[in-house]
């Protein structure tokens, strides 16, 4: 079974957001479509079972985490963290596999229900950088409704 903790969801009327009629709150998944969009996303690799944070945070702190962790100044849309690697000591003693956390800043994302499709690409191990497409087409498939 796959846990998913969102934290900050209350928060992002506070940060503005990309709705198209200028309602920040408009935009915001609920907690179920969050958790929805983790399990199609993470599906696609066969994960059914450990546990990841959604968390949305201000401009301030993406560009802090993106400054510390990546080198680059300013804010982004999202940063992913993952934990466990393929193959980790937790599975093999039982534990729940640490998926990571995908951290999103709704004032600089444009679709939010994208940019947690896309970090939980990440938390995989994706990276669209380097892949030729295939991450990016696989996230328009899922946004679609597919999962290949």
């Amino acid at each position: 079974m796959l846990e998913i903790e969102v934290v900050g969801l209350d928060l992002g009327e506070g940060f503005g957001g990309a709705a198209a009629d200028g309602d920040p709150t408009a935009s915001m998944p609920s907690r179920g479509e969050i958790e929805r969009l983790c399990v199609r996303a993470l599906a696609t690799a066969g994960i059914e079972e450990g546990h990841l944070a959604v968390e949305f945070v201000s401009p301030e702190r993406i560009a802090e985490l993106n400054q510390e962790h990546r080198g680059k100044e300013g804010p982004t849309d999202v940063l992913s963290f993952p934990i466990d690697e393929a193959h980790p000591l937790g599975i093999a003693a039982g534990m729940p596999r640490e998926l990571g956390d995908i951290v999103i800043c709704p004032a600089h994302t444009v679709d939010l229900r994208e940019a947690i499709v896309h970090g939980a690409l990440h938390l995989l191990g994706m990276d669209h950088e380097t892949d030729g497409g295939e991450m990016l087409a696989l996230q328009a498939s899922i946004m679609r409704g597919g999962s290949s």
